[in-house]
Parts: structure tokens; C-alpha cells; sequence
């Protein structure tokens, strides 16, 4: 069931009903019974069984680190429980990455092995509320929160619909004291998650999916075209995965709204940062802090004795952790390899950079501040050619052919796309898209209900007329 489908059109509103028409006391069974039942509607096998595992596992494990009070057992339980949530993950999702490049080895070694080729068994969701639920070890372990003893709430907090697919990645003491809140009708939390998912909706059908149309076509035949063709469709992809997964959030947020439930804000302009840091501070924040905190933080300490080195090295790893996070492929291994070789180079300069900028005379002016900014972007795009290219041999094709083009290829493939006026006027809006949310919706509170109203519903026409009938998925749904 995904967000942008007519049956979660039709789901929301009914389990919205179902949690206002139920007792106080009940209300958390009413959300637990409608995010069991979103999430089974995937029709994927062993969901619904790697979910409620997970559940029993983190909350046994959280129990009896709580009660505990020897500090080494206390470990031993915690790397217990992250040991197991982890071993899911692996079976669930990389185990046929790991079969493949075992056979590999083997191959090239010329060790007689027979290892039969393996399937994902399921992914949907499984990455997301598996990191969520080794914060909430780690966070139980270091006494930041106690642990949860209602199983009920427990698996809610694993479990809420809104944010099970995709994210937001939830803190124990961020989501888990607003789940047992007094619920009251807040008409502005019903108003703004109705805009907010309305917003999201629009980014997603009217930016996303079409940009999406170019940039398939390029990356899934990427021999067919040469250098402008697959920068357009690189700089295509920037702005079509930012609009998905952020469009996501919009509506996994507007959604949990509805219900007087925040959840954590996972993008903050990211194509604005001035730096790669600055990328990592406005893009999937929740993850970001996430690697920050458990892996970053702790190897940093650990490494504190290699000075800046070890600072580059703690950087390289959380990163490359990062890359296999989002799925069992060199591809997202390179990625988060060059985001770390990128945080990596910018511990050595940092110490240098102010001293050049001053001596440059571009200290806090707008040349530098615009000259970062697109430095940062081409950065990230780089990597994105990794992230979204089918195969290594694929992305290599791109970087390599970028300087050359197949005569014609380009406005062949726009025209084959549609009207080129409206692909402008896509890429138009998915530039505008960068500014916000927020600060759109604050510009039109201060405007007049007319112009308010007329802006609501230009974007009602939008969707009906530019965007994509076919539900298609989130790219993110798949980490």
C-alpha cells in the first residue's frame, strides 16, 4: 500500500476514524491494528514475521539490560540483542550478496564450491525499523531512557504506519512518550498534515515520477547515450530523488499529524549545504544522525589517539556502513565510500580553509557561499552516478562518456517524453522544491485567503493534470 495509491487514500481516513471513535485506553491497539494491517497489505512474504520477531527480540533484550546490574552482562546483553536485530537484517536482505561474492571468490581462487544462487527473502521496511530498534538498545544501555515495558506501545513505536516504510528512523524518547499522550482533536495538526501530505503528494506524482520518466530511460540503457543526455539525466536524478524520498517524509509526517504525533523532519534544503558535512546535516537526518551517534561517534573515540587520522578513518567507515545500508550492491559501497573519502579530505583542509578564504577576500560573501554550494552539489551528484547506475560497469560508462554524445540522442529523448515546455516547467518546480515547505506555507499564512486558496487549489489542478495516474513506488522503499 503505498502513500501515493488510491487504497492508502481510502486507508487513511478509516484508521483515522478508528483511533478517534476508540476509548483512550484502546487507542494505541486501534494504531497498532492499522500499521499491522498497512503493513501486511504489502502482500510480501514473512513481513508481518520479521516485524513482530524483531519486537519480541529488541523488547526482551531492552528489559534485561534495564534490569541488569552488572555493567559486563549489561554489555553482553546489548551486543546480544544488537548481534540478533543485526543477523536479521543480514539474512533478510544481504545474504544473496553475500552468496554471490562468496562464489566469486571461490571462482577466482579456483576453490571447488557449489553455492546455489539465493533470493532476498524481504526488504520492505526491514532496514529502517531494525536501525530503530538498535537506537533503543544503545539508547536503554547508556541510561538516556528507560526501557519500555508495555509490549503494546513497544511494538507501536516499531510499528507506526506512517513512518515504517521509509522513515523517519525514531528515537525511543523522541516517539514513545507521544504515543501515550491524551489524544484531543488539534484542528492546525489536522490542517497542516492535510497540506503536508498534499504537498508531498504533489512532489512525488508531478516532479518525481516524471523527472523519473528521462532518467529511467537514460540510466537503464546508458550505452544508448552520451554526455548531455547523461548529465541531464544525473542532475534529473539529483532532483528526482530528493522530491521521492522527501516527498515520502511529507506524507509519512502530514499523516502522523492527523493523529498528534510528530515525527522527526528528515530534510532541511540539502542542495542548499555548503559543504558535504552540511549535505549530511540537511539530508535524511534521522539516518544521518543515527550513523553519527552509534558508529562515527564511538569509532572516533576509540581512534582519538590517531588524531585527524583517526577522525578520517572513523568517517570512512561510518559512511561505508552507510552505502551497504541502503542495500547489498558495490554500487551503494562506492557511494558512501566517496561521501566518506569526501568527509575524509575535509578534516585535512579544514584547518587551512579559513586562512585561504581570508586571504582570497572571500570570507562570509556571497561568491563563496554560492561557489559552495555548487561545489557540494556536484560532489554529491557524482556519487548519485553510483547510487542510481544498474551496475559498476555502468556507472564507469557514464563518467567516461560524459565528454562525448550520440548526435540527436537528446532532443530525440526529450521529445519522446512529452511536451518539452512542461518538462521545463518540471524541472523548474523541482528547483523551486529546494526552498521548503515551511517557508512557502509561513509566505502564504501572511498572504490573503484568496491568494491562499487559489494557490491550494492550482495544486490540486497540478496533480490532477501533470501527475502520473500509475502508483510507482518510492525508490526508498527498497532500503
Amino acid at each position: 500500500m503505498l502513500f501515493n495509491s488510491i487504497s492508502y487514500l481510502l486507508f487513511l481516513p478509516v484508521a483515522y476514524l478508528l483511533f478517534t471513535v476508540t476509548g483512550e485506553r484502546g487507542r494505541w491497539c486501534a494504531l497498532l491494528a492499522a500499521s499491522l494491517a498497512f503493513y501486511a497489505a504489502l502482500n510480501a512474504l514473512h513481513l508481518l514475521e520479521v516485524l513482530g520477531l524483531v519486537t519480541v527480540v529488541t523488547y526482551g533484550a531492552g528489559i534485561c539490560i534495564g534490569q541488569s546490574a552488572s555493567p559486563t552482562l549489561k554489555r553482553a546483553l546489548l551486543w546480544s540483542g544488537i548481534a540478533a536485530n543485526a543477523l536479521i537484517l543480514v539474512v533478510m536482505k544481504y545474504l544473496p550478496f553475500l552468496m554471490e561474492n562468496l562464489r566469486s571468490l571461490a571462482s577466482l581462487l579456483a576453490v571447488p564450491m557449489s553455492i546455489p544462487p539465493m533470493t532476498a527473502l524481504v526488504s520492505i521496511g526491514v532496514s529502517y525499523y531494525i536501525f530503530q530498534a538498535m537506537s533503543y538498545l544503545f539508547d536503554v544501555y547508556l541510561e538516556l531512557e528507560p526501557p519500555e515495558r508495555h509490549l503494546g506501545y513497544f511494538a507501536l513505536y516499531l510499528a507506526f504506519f506512517p513512518k515504517l516504510l521509509q522513515g523517519p528512523i525514531e528515537r525511543g524518547g523522541d516517539l514513545l512518550p507521544q504515543l501515550k499522550e491524551r489524544y484531543e482533536f488539534n484542528y492546525a495538526n489536522v490542517r497542516l498534515g492535510i497540506l503536508l501530505f498534499a504537498w508531498g503528494l504533489f512532489k512525488k506524482v508531478v516532479i518525481a515520477d516524471r523527472l523519473g520518466m528521462y532518467v529511467d530511460t537514460v540510466y537503464n540503457n546508458v550505452h544508448g547515450f552520451g554526455g548531455l543526455s547523461l548529465l541531464l539525466a544525473t542532475y534529473g536524478y539529483a532532483f528526482q530523488i530528493y522530491a521521492d524520498f522527501s516527498s515520502y517524509t511529507d506524507m509519512a509526517l502530514g499523516s502522523a499529524l492527523l493523529f498528534n504525533i510528530r515525527l522527526t523532519q528528515n530534510f532541511n534544503r540539502p542542495y542548499m549545504a555548503t559543504s558535504v558535512a552540511d549535505f549530511w546535516r540537511r539530508w535524511h537526518i534521522s539516518f544521518s544522525r543515527w550513523i553519527l551517534d552509534y558508529i562515527f561517534k564511538p569509532l572516533q573515540m576509540q581512534w582519538r589517539g590517531w588524531s585527524n587520522w583517526g577522525t578520517a578513518a572513523a568517517l570512512l567507515v561510518a559512511f561505508l556502513i552507510s552505502g551497504l545500508w541502503h542495500g547489498a550492491s558495490w554500487g551503494f559501497l562506492v557511494w558512501g565510500g566517496l561521501h566518506g573519502l569526501y568527509m575524509a579530505c575535509s578534516v585535512f583542509y579544514r584547518p587551512y580553509q579559513k586562512k585561504l578564504h581570508r586571504a582570497l577576500g572571500l570570507e562570509k560573501s556571497w561568491v563563496l557561499k554560492t561557489w559552495q554550494i555548487l561545489v557540494t552539489f556536484n560532489l554529491v551528484c557524482f556519487a548519485w552516478i553510483f547510487f542510481r547506475a544498474s551496475s559498476l560497469e555502468d556507472a564507469i560508462y557514464v563518467i567516461s562518456h560524459v565528454a562525448s554524445d550520440v548526435p540527436g540522442a537528446t532532443s530525440k529523448l526529450l521529445l519522446s517524453q512529452g511536451r518539452l515546455e512542461l518538462m521545463a516547467l518540471v524541472v523548474l518546480i523541482a528547483l523551486s522544491s529546494i526552498f521548503g515547505f515551511q517557508r512557502s506555507l509561513a509566505f502564504l499564512q501572511s498572504r490573503n485567503k484568496i491568494l491562499r486558496h487559489s494557490v491550494y487549489y492550482l495544486f490540486v489542478v497540478s496533480i490532477v493534470l501533470f501527475g502520473i495516474s500509475e502508483s510507482t513506488g518510492f525508490i526508498y522503499t527498497g532500503f
